[in-house]
């Protein structure tokens, strides 16, 4: 007899179907797993020889031969515990295969036969959804599989429980799908002092998702704007928060199971490796740049990133995704996100202070600057000056701007007129929406010419210029793009600080 559990392999945030067999045949006693298992999964045969023994179960005196189909394709984790552990008890004819037939099962088992959480609960959960299947999952996985909608699911604590539930002396209640909780709000635009056209260029970005670079000396306050920016942005979209949630999910950060509401700010340290920025590693992970999707990627002190890890980022912010190939596989990751990024203008920071300013000024600036390559500067949409304040302008209270609030209701209503228009938000204008939606008037388009011939502005500067000046004309209400929208959006277009 060979006995078939469902359960699912993960390709990105994709779940593909597996089916794990379990024969039990005359021979000596041996227990093995064919199927291109990794480590943990050829592990799984000490957890559920011990998990079964925890509930008084041994395993027969005979040859177990455990299939993971397809064969060919690579089994990673921990999530296959328990749907080896229940084709055991199928072969061995304590559990009907009929019902158990009837899920995708995953969740790793702990010695004691109690069941753990695994990442990738949600997009397992939506396969089921697509399949007809029902879910067996561990307790703390229940909230998020619930949320893959009309789906029957199970989500026992522990191996026991869940035999229990099939005999019929127990009964497992259908857990609740759950929301993450406000926590603490993101800190408030209005402690802020001065910055004026910082706060105006980061209203700008909040209204169009545009890329914002800002170059001043240490203290300015860009990282501290930049903490600011979530704060100003319109919550996930169901869909937004359905797919942040799945590539949270697959990272196994998705807290107690609940469907993430805010949006997310990733903010990695300069050395980080081009693997943890873009994704990859031995099981192909999620990079920041996926885990920013939908949200913003914050990247301070920009120059002391490595040149790799900094060209790593041409393609998923131009493409909103990000390929990882392998040998073996071929993975894609959701990666469309807001790049924020800050550094100062030469290695000592204080280019435009001659009392602090170092031996090498200017020429430090000029080589400091050119680490950052000309296609990373023609990415980024709006590149702004953030001045040290003087004293006395840092010590007045006046000095205070708007509140948060007052700057979210206007990018909000400029989100609104996007909407409307049912194109995607500004700064994914392109192609024909791009001419219908962002075509400036007489006036703008002279300005505009003008500016491409004396700037030389590249064709992808040409359309970012575009789409940053349909955000400040989203911003004042205005249909039209007019003069004074082109300039200001040229005004950011400054590539370097020199």
């Amino acid at each position: 007899m060979v006995a078939r559990i469902n359960t699912v392999a993960f390709a990105g945030i994709d779940a593909r179907p597996v089916d794990v067999q379990v024969q039990l045949s005359a021979g000596l006693p041996a227990f093995t797993i064919v199927g291109l298992p990794d480590k943990a999964v050829g592990e799984s045969r000490e957890r559920v020889r011990a998990a079964l023994i925890s509930i008084g179960l041994a395993l027969p005196p005979k040859r177990i031969t455990v299939n993971l189909s397809p064969a060919d394709l690579p089994k990673e984790g921990s999530h296959y515990d328990l749907a080896i552990a229940l084709g055991l008890m199928v072969a061995m004819g304590v559990l009907p295969e009929d019902e158990i037939g009837e899920y995708i099962v995953f969740a790793e088992l702990a010695l004691d036969g109690r069941l753990a959480a695994v990442g990738g609960a949600l997009p397992a959960a939506m396969h089921a959804a697509s399949r007809g299947l029902g879910v067996i999952c561990a307790q703390a996985c229940g909230h998020e599989a619930a949320w893959a909608g009309e789906v029957n699911v199970l989500a026992p604590d522990s191996l026991l429980a869940l035999v229990n539930h099939f005999k019929g002396s127990q009964v497992l209640s259908p857990p609740l799908p759950m929301l993450e909780e406000e926590g603490t709000p993101p800190p408030c635009l209005s402690d802020v002092r001065g910055q004026q056209t910082a706060r105006r260029a980061l209203e700008i970005a909040a209204a169009g998702g545009h890329n914002l670079l800002m170059i001043g000396p240490p203290g300015s306050g860009k990282s501290m704007l930049a903490a600011r920016l979530p704060g100003i942005l319109p919550p996930l979209s169901p869909q937004e928060a359905l797919e942040v949630s799945m590539i949270a999910s697959i990272a196994g950060t998705l807290s107690d199971g609940r469907l993430r509401r805010h949006r997310p700010f990733r903010a990695p340290h300069h050395s980080t490796s081009v693997a943890a920025l873009v994704g990859g590693g031995q099981r192909a992970r999620p990079g920041e740049v996926s885990l920013a999707h939908a949200g913003v990627l914050f990247l301070d002190e920009l120059p002391e990133f490595s040149r790799p890890a900094l060209e790593a980022l041409r393609q998923p912010m131009e493409s909103g995704e990000t390929l990882i190939a392998r040998a073996n596989a071929h993975i894609t990751y959701p990666a469309r996100f807001q790049l924020v990024a800050a550094m100062n203008p030469c290695r000592c920071g204080h280019l435009d202070d001659p009392g602090l300013a170092c031996a090498r000024a200017p020429k430090c600036a000029q080589d400091y600057q050119n680490r950052i390559s000309g296609p990373i500067y023609d990415r980024m949409d709006l590149c702004v000056a953030v001045p040290a304040l003087p004293p006395a302008e840092l010590m007045e209270d006046s000095g205070r701007g708007e509140d948060s609030a007052s700057v979210a209701a206007r990018v909000a209503a400029a989100r609104a007129m996007q909407a409307e228009r049912g194109a995607a938000i500004n700064a994914c204008l392109d192609g024909e929406a791009l001419k219908k939606f962002a075509a400036p008037d007489e006036g703008g388009k002279a300005l505009l010419l003008q500016a491409m011939e004396k700037f030389r502005l590249s064709a992808r500067g040409y359309t970012r210029v575009l789409r940053v000046a349909r955000s400040i004309a989203d911003l004042a209400g205005s249909e039209a793009i007019r003069r004074e929208h082109i300039a200001e959006a040229l005004h950011y277009r400054r590539p370097r600080l020199n």
